[in-house]
């Protein structure tokens, strides 16, 4: 600023630090700053180019300074443009750094960090307890929020768990599993099974039944064959009519065959015999 500047201040009898409001009329843009010299030319005054930013400020442009006491700041809110920022080593050491080269922060202004040859902006998205605070000895309480260029990483889809349920061609490729114990059963007994399940046409069952009809037929012919025996037998003298009577009441007096007698016994090992060589 120009040295009438000081002489103009120091009539005022102003605190310290000087604080000025710095006013762009034409854009309706104000913005909060120190001073770092009197020594300018008159009528003209130096300031950074990222402050000249924040107004919308050209050079030559007309803008208003007046004197202005800020109280100290409690709490700001910081908001990198970029990512960049997120990557320093210690951003919090380089912003401290930084942040004691300003006597102020004004909400909806842009600062600049120069660190390792690159310059990164950060923008005040708030301040406490006003809109412009002096960040000059004071212990203040900083925030970050996302930078603007930052996207969240997208979540990853659930994958879904193919169907259970087996299709068509699936059941036909299936192959037959293993059932136990489905074949017929014996008793050693000989007595026929309970169990009325049993398919006739096993071959445990035809062999059973084969050797079932035969043994009846056997008995039934040494019937016959003793029938006719007796019956072809010739007797001389008067005990003949007697035979002939005594063989035509044979019939009759025939006993009735106990049923039990008539079924077929358990033979065992009755089978057909097999080799394992084929």
């Amino acid at each position: 600023m120009p040295p009438s500047a000081l002489d103009r201040l120091a009539s005022l009898h102003i605190e310290y630090p000087m604080l000025f409001e710095v006013h762009n009329a034409a854009a309706e843009r104000t913005s909060h700053c120190g001073v770092l010299e009197f020594i300018a030319e008159e009528g003209m005054i130096y300031m950074p180019y990222w402050m000249m930013q924040n107004l919308l400020l050209t050079e030559g442009d007309m803008v208003f300074i007046k004197n202005a006491n800020l109280p100290k700041g409690t709490y700001v809110k910081l908001q990198p443009h970029t990512t960049d920022f997120l990557d320093i080593s210690n951003p919090k050491a380089i912003l401290e750094k930084t942040l004691r080269n300003y006597s102020c922060l004004t909400t909806g202004d842009s600062i600049m960090v120069a660190y390792n040859n690159k310059k990164y902006y950060i923008d005040i998205v708030e301040t406490k307890p006003s809109n412009a605070i002096s960040i000059i000895e004071t212990d203040c309480e900083v925030d970050f929020a996302p930078p603007l260029d930052y996207k969240e990483p997208e979540r990853p889809k659930a994958a879904v768990p193919p169907s259970t349920a087996p299709t068509a061609e699936e059941a036909a490729e299936e192959e037959p599993k293993f059932i136990p114990f489905t074949g017929p059963g014996r008793r050693l007994d000989g007595k026929a099974p309970k169990d009325k399940d049993v398919s006739a046409s096993s071959p445990a069952k035809r062999q059973a039944n084969a050797t079932n009809s035969v043994q009846p037929s056997t008995a039934s012919t040494s019937q016959s064959s003793s029938s006719r025996k007796t019956t072809g037998k010739l007797v001389f003298g008067p005990g003949g009519n007697r035979a002939s009577k005594e063989t035509e009441k044979a019939p009759e007096k025939e006993p009735k065959e106990d049923p039990k007698k008539d079924e077929p016994k358990f033979s065992a090992f009755t089978g057909r015999k097999y080799s394992l060589k084929g």
